[in-house]
């Protein structure tokens, strides 16, 4: 009885051993840490950003630069601001873009920035200007569903008796 204690407490430790291995693995390389050492903090404006939290990717021409630090929305204007931290070693011409893209249909969302081609280049705390929003998928395909609903309708042979007739000019 005694031996068989000894091997289920040994067990026990070995399982805890390697789920604290797992652990420390998945903090250290899920990506989300953020860009070490000193970095670029820029702030971007954005009519929406559904669908993006703090420590989602940022991302020049697909590669990771950066991760989103800090979102909140402006009193004033009511569009959601965002704080970006990038690779201290990147120099963003003032004239970049940002875009809220999607990785795929059921992926995440992440900040895509086009460098533009200015000679001025934004320094630190500076803003990106031309911003595009996220598109909503769920907006998308409503509009796509009605669109061919009310295209399905008027070709069914539904005449608009009764509908006043568009002025002639």
């Amino acid at each position: 009885m005694k031996g068989r204690s000894i091997a289920e407490v040994a067990a026990g430790a070995v399982v805890l051993a390697v789920a604290a291995v797992f652990l420390v693995f998945a903090i250290t390389n899920s990506g989300r840490s953020g860009v070490s050492g000193t970095g670029l903090t820029l702030r971007a404006k954005f009519d929406s950003i559904a669908g993006l939290a703090p420590g989602a990717d940022v991302r020049i021409a697909g590669v990771k630069v950066g991760s989103v630090l800090d979102q909140r929305i402006d009193p004033q204007t009511f569009l959601a601001v965002l704080t970006l931290r990038l690779d201290g070693n990147l120099r963003i011409p003032s004239d970049s873009s940002a875009e809220i893209a999607s990785e795929g249909l059921l992926g995440g969302r992440y900040v895509s920035i086009v460098p533009g081609g200015a000679e001025r280049i934004l320094g630190q705390g500076g803003e990106i200007t031309i911003t595009q929003s996220s598109v909503s998928l769920e907006s998308l395909l409503g509009r796509f569903i009605f669109s061919m609903t009310e295209g399905q309708g008027n070709s069914r042979g539904q005449n608009n008796e009764g509908a006043t007739p568009a002025p002639q000019r």
